[in-house]
């Protein structure tokens, strides 16, 4: 593999914000927010809105995800002119 080109590969905390659920794991995501985990130290978190705690797929529970704010960006960006 090539040197330097890779990006940092390092842990994570994971917050599915509809069902409070916190996971660790590795990811190539950062943040510049943090959490302190149940093992002391302090990892970075990154807020999703659908994971396996929460999505339907796996908890036969229909929810509504709120996804009017991007088709309103994607539709604000790419409006014709």
């Amino acid at each position: 593999m090539k040197k330097g080109i890779h990006p940092k590969y390092s842990e994570v905390v994971f917050y599915d914000t509809q069902s409070d659920y916190k996971f660790l794991t590795k990811s190539t995501m950062t943040s510049k927010e943090k959490i302190k985990w149940e093992d002391g130290k302090e990892y970075p978190l990154i807020k999703i809105e659908v994971s396996s705690a929460s999505h339907p797929f796996y908890t036969g529970k229909k929810i509504f995800v709120d996804t009017a704010g991007r088709v309103e960006k994607f539709n604000r960006r790419y409006k014709r002119k």
